[in-house]
Protein backbone atom coordinates (compact mmCIF):
# COMPACT_ATOMS: atom_id res chain seq x y z
CA UNK A 1 0.00 0.00 0.00
CA UNK A 2 1.40 2.99 -1.34
CA UNK A 3 5.71 3.08 -0.99
CA UNK A 4 6.75 0.88 2.21
CA UNK A 5 9.39 3.19 3.34
CA UNK A 6 7.53 6.52 1.97
CA UNK A 7 6.77 7.86 5.29
CA UNK A 8 10.19 7.87 6.13
CA UNK A 9 11.54 9.10 2.90
CA UNK A 10 9.02 11.95 2.08
CA UNK A 11 7.69 14.80 3.91
CA UNK A 12 4.33 15.60 4.36
CA UNK A 13 3.61 17.94 2.14
CA UNK A 14 0.06 20.17 2.05
CA UNK A 15 -1.54 22.67 -0.16
CA UNK A 16 -0.72 26.62 0.30
CA UNK A 17 -2.55 29.61 0.59
CA UNK A 18 -2.63 32.64 -1.47
CA UNK A 19 -1.33 35.73 0.58
CA UNK A 20 -3.63 37.20 3.13
CA UNK A 21 -3.41 40.49 0.92
CA UNK A 22 -4.17 39.08 -2.19
CA UNK A 23 -7.02 37.62 -0.95
CA UNK A 24 -9.20 39.72 0.85
CA UNK A 25 -9.96 41.50 -1.75
CA UNK A 26 -12.01 39.29 -3.22
CA UNK A 27 -14.24 36.43 -3.24
CA UNK A 28 -12.43 33.81 -4.88
CA UNK A 29 -11.01 30.05 -3.28
CA UNK A 30 -6.95 31.17 -2.70
CA UNK A 31 -5.79 27.49 -2.46
CA UNK A 32 -2.77 26.91 -4.48
CA UNK A 33 -3.33 22.97 -6.09
CA UNK A 34 -0.08 20.68 -5.45
CA UNK A 35 0.96 19.52 -8.94
CA UNK A 36 0.32 15.41 -9.72
CA UNK A 37 3.58 14.36 -8.91
CA UNK A 38 3.42 16.08 -5.56
CA UNK A 39 0.42 14.61 -4.50
CA UNK A 40 1.54 11.10 -5.94
CA UNK A 41 4.42 11.33 -3.67
CA UNK A 42 1.96 12.20 -0.76
CA UNK A 43 0.03 9.53 -1.60
CA UNK A 44 3.00 7.33 -1.66
CA UNK A 45 3.37 8.41 2.46
CA UNK A 46 0.63 5.84 3.09
CA UNK A 47 2.29 3.09 5.80
CA UNK A 48 -0.08 0.50 5.31
CA UNK A 49 -0.45 0.59 8.85
CA UNK A 50 -2.30 -2.71 8.61
CA UNK A 51 -5.45 -1.29 10.15
CA UNK A 52 -6.21 1.95 8.87
CA UNK A 53 -7.45 3.95 11.43
CA UNK A 54 -8.61 7.10 8.98
CA UNK A 55 -11.69 4.62 7.67
CA UNK A 56 -13.12 5.44 11.01
CA UNK A 57 -12.01 8.68 11.18
CA UNK A 58 -13.56 9.08 7.84
CA UNK A 59 -17.71 9.12 8.61
CA UNK A 60 -18.36 7.95 5.08
CA UNK A 61 -15.64 5.17 5.49
CA UNK A 62 -13.67 6.25 2.26
CA UNK A 63 -11.59 3.38 1.50
CA UNK A 64 -8.62 5.71 1.70
CA UNK A 65 -5.56 3.60 1.75
CA UNK A 66 -6.69 1.90 -1.17
CA UNK A 67 -7.01 5.67 -3.32
CA UNK A 68 -3.73 6.61 -1.71
CA UNK A 69 -2.01 3.61 -3.34
CA UNK A 70 -3.66 4.56 -6.71
CA UNK A 71 -2.73 8.00 -6.88
CA UNK A 72 1.05 6.83 -6.14
CA UNK A 73 0.87 4.50 -8.81
CA UNK A 74 -0.69 6.71 -11.33
CA UNK A 75 -3.71 5.19 -11.89
CA UNK A 76 -6.55 8.71 -11.25
CA UNK A 77 -9.32 7.06 -13.18
CA UNK A 78 -9.32 4.10 -10.96
CA UNK A 79 -8.91 6.48 -7.82
CA UNK A 80 -12.07 8.75 -8.15
CA UNK A 81 -13.65 5.03 -9.32
CA UNK A 82 -12.59 4.01 -5.34
CA UNK A 83 -13.05 7.70 -3.75
CA UNK A 84 -16.87 7.63 -5.19
CA UNK A 85 -18.03 4.10 -4.49
CA UNK A 86 -18.24 5.86 -0.57
CA UNK A 87 -18.61 10.02 -1.10
CA UNK A 88 -21.00 11.58 -3.94
CA UNK A 89 -19.94 14.71 -3.47
CA UNK A 90 -15.21 14.62 -2.52
CA UNK A 91 -15.13 17.79 -4.38
CA UNK A 92 -17.23 19.42 -1.66
CA UNK A 93 -15.32 17.60 1.45
CA UNK A 94 -11.96 18.07 -0.62
CA UNK A 95 -12.94 21.64 0.65
CA UNK A 96 -14.57 22.25 3.80
CA UNK A 97 -14.11 19.08 5.81
CA UNK A 98 -12.15 19.54 8.83
CA UNK A 99 -10.37 16.22 8.06
CA UNK A 100 -10.92 13.71 11.08
CA UNK A 101 -9.33 11.38 8.82
CA UNK A 102 -6.06 13.37 8.93
CA UNK A 103 -6.39 12.96 13.13
CA UNK A 104 -7.07 9.22 13.13
CA UNK A 105 -4.03 8.74 10.41
CA UNK A 106 -1.19 6.27 12.06
CA UNK A 107 1.08 8.95 11.12
CA UNK A 108 -0.41 11.73 13.27
CA UNK A 109 1.27 10.19 16.25
CA UNK A 110 4.21 12.32 14.71
CA UNK A 111 1.96 15.19 13.75
CA UNK A 112 2.92 14.36 10.26
CA UNK A 113 -0.56 12.58 8.61
CA UNK A 114 -0.56 11.87 4.74
CA UNK A 115 -2.69 15.08 3.18
CA UNK A 116 -5.69 12.88 2.69
CA UNK A 117 -7.92 15.75 1.98
CA UNK A 118 -5.50 17.21 -0.55
CA UNK A 119 -5.42 13.82 -2.24
CA UNK A 120 -8.71 13.80 -1.96
CA UNK A 121 -9.40 17.20 -3.58
CA UNK A 122 -6.90 16.11 -6.17
CA UNK A 123 -8.80 13.04 -7.64
CA UNK A 124 -12.11 14.70 -8.15
CA UNK A 125 -10.44 17.58 -9.33
CA UNK A 126 -8.51 15.43 -12.21
CA UNK A 127 -11.82 13.36 -12.33
CA UNK A 128 -13.50 16.11 -13.70
CA UNK A 129 -11.12 17.86 -15.71
CA UNK A 130 -11.03 14.32 -17.25
CA UNK A 131 -14.55 14.64 -18.02
CA UNK A 132 -14.34 11.19 -16.16
CA UNK A 133 -17.67 12.13 -14.00
CA UNK A 134 -20.43 11.10 -16.00
CA UNK A 135 -24.22 10.42 -15.40
CA UNK A 136 -25.27 7.41 -14.03
CA UNK A 137 -28.65 6.63 -15.51
CA UNK A 138 -30.62 4.05 -13.44
CA UNK A 139 -31.47 1.08 -16.12
CA UNK A 140 -35.09 0.60 -15.15
CA UNK A 141 -37.28 3.03 -13.18
CA UNK A 142 -39.28 1.52 -10.10
CA UNK A 143 -42.47 4.01 -10.89
CA UNK A 144 -41.86 5.59 -7.37
CA UNK A 145 -41.95 8.83 -6.51
CA UNK A 146 -40.16 10.41 -3.90
CA UNK A 147 -39.97 13.82 -2.13
CA UNK A 148 -36.64 15.16 -0.93
CA UNK A 149 -36.86 17.99 1.59
CA UNK A 150 -33.80 20.41 1.83
CA UNK A 151 -31.23 20.30 -0.95
CA UNK A 152 -28.16 20.39 1.17
CA UNK A 153 -25.23 17.86 1.38
CA UNK A 154 -27.89 14.89 3.14
CA UNK A 155 -30.52 15.99 0.49
CA UNK A 156 -28.52 16.19 -2.44
CA UNK A 157 -26.38 12.90 -1.57
CA UNK A 158 -30.26 11.35 -0.88
CA UNK A 159 -31.34 12.18 -4.00
CA UNK A 160 -28.60 11.19 -6.32
CA UNK A 161 -28.58 7.95 -4.54
CA UNK A 162 -32.42 7.19 -5.08
CA UNK A 163 -32.73 8.43 -9.12
CA UNK A 164 -29.62 6.00 -9.65
CA UNK A 165 -31.98 3.45 -7.71
CA UNK A 166 -34.70 4.41 -10.61
CA UNK A 167 -37.24 6.20 -8.32
CA UNK A 168 -38.23 9.91 -9.62
CA UNK A 169 -37.49 12.02 -7.20
CA UNK A 170 -37.91 15.89 -6.69
CA UNK A 171 -35.78 17.26 -4.62
CA UNK A 172 -37.69 21.03 -2.92
CA UNK A 173 -35.33 23.56 -1.48
CA UNK A 174 -37.04 27.33 0.51
CA UNK A 175 -33.98 29.44 -1.01
CA UNK A 176 -33.88 30.43 -4.75
CA UNK A 177 -30.92 28.07 -5.59
CA UNK A 178 -29.93 24.67 -4.40
CA UNK A 179 -27.23 24.09 -2.13
CA UNK A 180 -28.45 24.45 1.33
CA UNK A 181 -26.45 25.99 3.55
CA UNK A 182 -23.51 24.85 1.07
CA UNK A 183 -24.65 27.37 -1.09
CA UNK A 184 -25.29 30.38 1.13
CA UNK A 185 -24.14 29.46 4.71
CA UNK A 186 -20.67 28.55 3.63
CA UNK A 187 -18.62 31.89 2.34
CA UNK A 188 -17.96 31.26 -1.80
CA UNK A 189 -13.95 31.75 -1.04
CA UNK A 190 -14.15 28.68 0.65
CA UNK A 191 -16.51 26.59 -2.00
CA UNK A 192 -17.02 28.11 -4.92
CA UNK A 193 -20.62 27.65 -6.27
CA UNK A 194 -19.88 27.01 -9.47
CA UNK A 195 -18.70 23.57 -7.92
CA UNK A 196 -22.54 22.78 -6.74
CA UNK A 197 -23.72 23.51 -10.17
CA UNK A 198 -21.67 21.05 -11.91
CA UNK A 199 -22.89 18.30 -9.58
CA UNK A 200 -25.96 19.32 -10.55
CA UNK A 201 -25.88 19.01 -13.90
CA UNK A 202 -24.91 15.91 -13.18
CA UNK A 203 -27.67 15.18 -11.39
CA UNK A 204 -30.27 16.98 -13.18
CA UNK A 205 -29.58 14.21 -15.96
CA UNK A 206 -29.77 11.67 -13.56
CA UNK A 207 -33.44 12.01 -13.34
CA UNK A 208 -33.58 14.54 -9.69
CA UNK A 209 -36.05 17.23 -10.46
CA UNK A 210 -35.04 20.69 -8.77
CA UNK A 211 -37.77 22.89 -7.67
CA UNK A 212 -36.82 26.10 -5.81
CA UNK A 213 -38.05 29.01 -3.89
CA UNK A 214 -41.01 26.49 -2.30
CA UNK A 215 -40.94 26.40 1.56
CA UNK A 216 -42.93 23.22 2.47
CA UNK A 217 -45.39 23.89 5.41
CA UNK A 218 -45.38 27.59 4.14
CA UNK A 219 -46.12 27.62 -0.06
CA UNK A 220 -47.24 24.10 0.08
CA UNK A 221 -48.34 21.98 3.24
CA UNK A 222 -45.97 18.63 3.92
CA UNK A 223 -49.58 16.47 3.89
CA UNK A 224 -49.91 17.11 0.40
CA UNK A 225 -46.54 15.75 -0.12
CA UNK A 226 -47.74 12.37 1.44
CA UNK A 227 -50.47 12.85 -1.00
CA UNK A 228 -48.26 13.01 -3.76
CA UNK A 229 -44.83 10.41 -3.28
CA UNK A 230 -44.55 7.03 -2.29
CA UNK A 231 -42.21 8.29 0.32
CA UNK A 232 -41.00 11.41 1.99
CA UNK A 233 -37.42 11.96 3.53
CA UNK A 234 -37.08 15.27 5.50
CA UNK A 235 -33.22 16.72 4.97
CA UNK A 236 -33.90 20.46 6.26
CA UNK A 237 -30.99 20.73 8.46
CA UNK A 238 -30.45 22.11 11.74
CA UNK A 239 -31.38 25.77 11.12
CA UNK A 240 -32.67 26.96 14.48
CA UNK A 241 -29.78 29.80 15.76
CA UNK A 242 -28.48 29.38 19.67
CA UNK A 243 -29.46 32.85 20.81
CA UNK A 244 -28.08 35.18 23.09
CA UNK A 245 -31.17 36.83 25.36
CA UNK A 246 -29.10 39.47 27.36
CA UNK A 247 -30.02 43.16 27.52
CA UNK A 248 -29.78 45.42 24.24
CA UNK A 249 -30.38 42.21 22.15
CA UNK A 250 -32.80 44.29 20.00
CA UNK A 251 -30.52 46.73 18.84
CA UNK A 252 -29.89 47.27 15.07
CA UNK A 253 -26.52 45.73 14.82
CA UNK A 254 -26.54 42.15 16.39
CA UNK A 255 -27.21 39.71 13.92
CA UNK A 256 -27.24 35.95 13.97
CA UNK A 257 -24.16 34.94 12.07
CA UNK A 258 -26.07 33.28 9.16
CA UNK A 259 -28.22 36.11 8.47
CA UNK A 260 -24.90 37.90 8.01
CA UNK A 261 -23.29 35.15 6.08
CA UNK A 262 -26.42 34.50 3.77
CA UNK A 263 -26.60 38.38 3.32
CA UNK A 264 -23.03 38.38 2.00
CA UNK A 265 -23.51 35.25 -0.49
CA UNK A 266 -26.57 36.27 -2.28
CA UNK A 267 -24.69 39.67 -3.09
CA UNK A 268 -21.54 37.74 -4.10
CA UNK A 269 -24.06 35.53 -6.67
CA UNK A 270 -25.32 37.97 -8.06
CA UNK A 271 -28.89 38.47 -6.25
CA UNK A 272 -30.39 41.39 -5.24
CA UNK A 273 -30.26 42.23 -1.52
CA UNK A 274 -32.64 44.37 0.34
CA UNK A 275 -31.30 44.07 3.34
CA UNK A 276 -27.74 44.23 3.37
CA UNK A 277 -25.57 43.73 5.84
CA UNK A 278 -22.39 45.49 6.04
CA UNK A 279 -19.22 45.34 8.18
CA UNK A 280 -17.47 47.85 6.42
CA UNK A 281 -16.12 50.33 8.49
CA UNK A 282 -17.22 49.12 11.23
CA UNK A 283 -15.99 47.65 14.69
CA UNK A 284 -16.86 43.68 14.79
CA UNK A 285 -17.28 41.35 17.43
CA UNK A 286 -18.10 37.73 16.36
CA UNK A 287 -19.56 36.10 19.45
CA UNK A 288 -18.51 31.88 18.71
CA UNK A 289 -15.44 30.08 18.13
CA UNK A 290 -16.37 27.73 15.77
CA UNK A 291 -16.25 27.20 11.94
CA UNK A 292 -19.37 29.70 11.59
CA UNK A 293 -17.48 32.32 13.62
CA UNK A 294 -14.43 31.56 11.10
CA UNK A 295 -16.35 32.45 8.10
CA UNK A 296 -17.82 35.52 9.87
CA UNK A 297 -14.75 36.78 10.30
CA UNK A 298 -13.62 36.32 7.19
CA UNK A 299 -16.32 37.64 5.54
CA UNK A 300 -15.97 40.88 7.71
CA UNK A 301 -12.31 41.34 6.24
CA UNK A 302 -13.40 41.02 3.00
CA UNK A 303 -16.15 43.55 3.38
CA UNK A 304 -13.40 46.64 4.99
CA UNK A 305 -13.83 46.50 9.11
CA UNK A 306 -12.70 48.34 11.54
CA UNK A 307 -11.53 45.72 13.51
CA UNK A 308 -12.59 41.96 14.17
CA UNK A 309 -12.58 40.65 17.43
CA UNK A 310 -13.68 36.69 18.29
CA UNK A 311 -15.13 35.45 21.59
CA UNK A 312 -15.53 32.10 23.27
CA UNK A 313 -16.37 31.12 26.18
CA UNK A 314 -14.55 27.85 26.72
CA UNK A 315 -10.57 28.10 27.35
CA UNK A 316 -8.22 28.69 25.06
CA UNK A 317 -7.34 24.82 23.67
CA UNK A 318 -3.51 23.30 24.41
CA UNK A 319 -1.07 24.35 21.56
CA UNK A 320 -0.27 19.97 20.90
CA UNK A 321 -2.78 17.19 21.79
CA UNK A 322 -2.24 14.27 24.02
CA UNK A 323 -1.39 11.35 21.84
CA UNK A 324 -1.68 8.80 24.24
CA UNK A 325 -5.55 10.06 25.46
CA UNK A 326 -6.91 11.19 22.40
CA UNK A 327 -5.54 9.52 18.66
CA UNK A 328 -7.57 8.26 16.94
CA UNK A 329 -9.98 10.56 17.93
CA UNK A 330 -10.49 14.35 17.01
CA UNK A 331 -8.43 15.86 19.05
CA UNK A 332 -9.08 19.21 21.26
CA UNK A 333 -5.87 21.64 20.05
CA UNK A 334 -5.31 25.49 19.31
CA UNK A 335 -6.03 25.53 15.58
CA UNK A 336 -6.13 28.75 13.50
CA UNK A 337 -8.31 29.40 10.44
CA UNK A 338 -7.16 30.75 7.36
CA UNK A 339 -9.95 33.38 8.51
CA UNK A 340 -8.31 34.03 11.87
CA UNK A 341 -5.33 34.24 10.27
CA UNK A 342 -6.39 37.59 8.06
CA UNK A 343 -6.63 39.54 10.63
CA UNK A 344 -8.81 39.05 14.47
CA UNK A 345 -8.34 39.44 18.17
CA UNK A 346 -8.62 36.13 19.73
CA UNK A 347 -9.89 36.01 23.30
CA UNK A 348 -11.09 33.07 25.14
CA UNK A 349 -13.14 32.82 28.53
CA UNK A 350 -15.10 35.51 27.96
CA UNK A 351 -18.98 35.83 28.42
CA UNK A 352 -20.87 38.29 26.93
CA UNK A 353 -23.37 40.22 29.60
CA UNK A 354 -24.85 42.93 27.46
CA UNK A 355 -24.63 44.93 24.48
CA UNK A 356 -24.62 48.72 24.71
CA UNK A 357 -27.05 51.50 23.02
CA UNK A 358 -25.33 54.53 21.39
CA UNK A 359 -28.56 55.95 22.52
CA UNK A 360 -30.25 55.83 19.36
CA UNK A 361 -31.02 52.06 19.26
CA UNK A 362 -27.91 51.28 17.80
CA UNK A 363 -25.34 48.96 19.06
CA UNK A 364 -22.28 50.67 20.25
CA UNK A 365 -20.01 47.93 22.00
CA UNK A 366 -20.32 44.79 24.01
CA UNK A 367 -20.24 44.28 27.64
CA UNK A 368 -18.04 41.46 28.78
CA UNK A 369 -16.91 39.18 31.83
CA UNK A 370 -14.28 36.84 32.10
CA UNK A 371 -15.04 33.19 33.31
CA UNK A 372 -13.28 30.56 34.90
CA UNK A 373 -14.19 26.83 34.69
CA UNK A 374 -13.41 23.98 37.51
CA UNK A 375 -14.95 20.79 37.84
CA UNK A 376 -17.18 20.07 40.54
CA UNK A 377 -17.46 17.35 42.59
CA UNK A 378 -19.01 14.59 40.08
CA UNK A 379 -16.75 15.96 37.57
CA UNK A 380 -18.80 18.17 35.28
CA UNK A 381 -17.24 21.50 34.19
CA UNK A 382 -18.80 24.41 35.76
CA UNK A 383 -18.51 28.40 34.59
CA UNK A 384 -18.34 31.10 37.17
CA UNK A 385 -17.60 34.48 36.57
CA UNK A 386 -14.13 36.19 37.71
CA UNK A 387 -14.96 39.01 40.02
CA UNK A 388 -14.60 42.64 39.04
CA UNK A 389 -13.20 41.58 35.25
CA UNK A 390 -16.14 43.32 33.57
CA UNK A 391 -14.58 45.35 30.30
CA UNK A 392 -16.54 46.66 27.24
CA UNK A 393 -15.27 45.99 23.52
CA UNK A 394 -16.64 48.93 20.70
CA UNK A 395 -18.74 47.17 18.65
CA UNK A 396 -21.15 48.03 15.77
CA UNK A 397 -21.91 44.76 14.39
CA UNK A 398 -22.18 41.61 16.26
CA UNK A 399 -22.76 38.21 15.23
CA UNK A 400 -24.40 35.52 16.95
CA UNK A 401 -22.31 32.08 16.03
CA UNK A 402 -23.29 29.86 18.56
CA UNK A 403 -24.26 27.27 16.77
CA UNK A 404 -27.63 25.64 16.00
CA UNK A 405 -30.30 23.75 18.87
CA UNK A 406 -32.13 22.42 16.22
CA UNK A 407 -34.69 22.07 13.08
CA UNK A 408 -37.37 24.89 13.16
CA UNK A 409 -40.24 23.22 14.25
CA UNK A 410 -42.83 25.80 13.06
CA UNK A 411 -44.24 24.68 10.18
CA UNK A 412 -43.81 21.60 8.08
CA UNK A 413 -42.40 19.61 11.24
CA UNK A 414 -45.59 20.43 13.41
CA UNK A 415 -48.19 20.22 10.30
CA UNK A 416 -46.79 16.52 10.08
CA UNK A 417 -46.48 15.94 13.41
CA UNK A 418 -43.27 14.24 13.60
CA UNK A 419 -42.02 13.05 17.02
CA UNK A 420 -38.74 14.71 18.09
CA UNK A 421 -36.31 13.38 20.60
CA UNK A 422 -35.21 14.72 23.75
CA UNK A 423 -32.49 17.60 22.13
CA UNK A 424 -35.70 18.75 19.37
CA UNK A 425 -34.46 16.85 16.31
CA UNK A 426 -37.11 14.39 13.97
CA UNK A 427 -36.74 11.11 15.87
CA UNK A 428 -35.18 8.58 13.75
CA UNK A 429 -32.88 6.22 14.79
CA UNK A 430 -30.14 4.71 12.52
CA UNK A 431 -30.47 1.30 13.56
CA UNK A 432 -32.05 -1.99 11.13
CA UNK A 433 -35.14 -2.22 9.53
CA UNK A 434 -36.10 1.18 10.95
CA UNK A 435 -33.11 3.12 9.98
CA UNK A 436 -34.17 6.66 9.23
CA UNK A 437 -37.47 6.05 9.98
CA UNK A 438 -39.95 8.65 11.95
CA UNK A 439 -42.67 8.09 14.00
CA UNK A 440 -45.13 8.58 10.54
CA UNK A 441 -45.41 5.42 7.99
CA UNK A 442 -43.17 6.29 4.67
CA UNK A 443 -41.33 9.74 6.11
CA UNK A 444 -37.92 9.46 6.72
CA UNK A 445 -35.73 11.88 8.25
CA UNK A 446 -31.73 12.58 7.59
CA UNK A 447 -28.58 14.73 8.47
CA UNK A 448 -28.39 17.48 10.55
CA UNK A 449 -32.16 17.88 10.67
CA UNK A 450 -31.78 13.45 12.89
CA UNK A 451 -28.44 14.36 14.48
CA UNK A 452 -28.39 17.88 14.83
CA UNK A 453 -25.31 20.04 13.65
CA UNK A 454 -22.93 18.07 12.50
CA UNK A 455 -20.41 17.92 9.37
CA UNK A 456 -20.83 18.16 6.01
CA UNK A 457 -19.20 15.31 5.52
CA UNK A 458 -21.50 13.53 8.43
CA UNK A 459 -24.36 14.64 6.23
CA UNK A 460 -23.77 13.31 2.91
CA UNK A 461 -23.26 9.61 4.90
CA UNK A 462 -26.48 10.19 6.43
CA UNK A 463 -28.13 10.93 3.02
CA UNK A 464 -26.60 7.77 1.10
CA UNK A 465 -27.89 5.51 4.27
CA UNK A 466 -31.03 7.28 4.30
CA UNK A 467 -31.93 6.49 0.67
CA UNK A 468 -30.73 3.19 1.18
CA UNK A 469 -33.62 2.74 3.93
CA UNK A 470 -36.01 4.32 1.12
CA UNK A 471 -35.07 2.15 -1.49
CA UNK A 472 -35.15 -0.83 0.87
CA UNK A 473 -38.97 0.03 2.12
CA UNK A 474 -40.42 1.23 -1.09
CA UNK A 475 -39.20 -2.42 -2.91
CA UNK A 476 -38.57 -4.64 -0.29
CA UNK A 477 -34.60 -5.11 -1.43
CA UNK A 478 -32.39 -2.83 -2.19
CA UNK A 479 -28.70 -2.78 -4.12
CA UNK A 480 -27.56 0.75 -2.83
CA UNK A 481 -24.24 0.62 -0.55
CA UNK A 482 -24.78 0.24 2.81
CA UNK A 483 -22.02 3.06 3.60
Amino acid sequence: MGKPTGFKEIARQDRTYAPVADRIIHYNEFVIPMSEENVSQQGARCMDCGIPFCHNGCPVNNIIPDWNDLVYRGDWRAAIDVLHSTNNFPEFTGRICPAPCEAACTLNLDDEPVTIKTIEYSIIEKAWSEGWVKPQIADHKSGKRIAVVGSGPAGMAAAQQLARAGHAVVLYEKQNRIGGLLRYGIPDFKLDKKVIDRRMAQMRTEGVEFKTSIHIGVDIPGKQLMDDFDAILLTGGSEKPRDLPIPGRELNGVHFAMDFLRSNSHRVQGDKVDNFISAEGKHVVVIGGGDTGSDCIGTSNRHGAASVTQLEILPKPPEKEHKGTTWPDWPNKMRTSSSQEEGCERMWQIATKAFLDDGEGNLAGVRCIKVEWEKDESGAWKMSEVADSEFEIKADLVTLAMGFVHPVHEGMLEELGVELDGRGNVKASTDGGSAYKTSIDGVYAAGDMRRGQSLVVWAIREGRQAARAVDEYLMGTTDLPRW
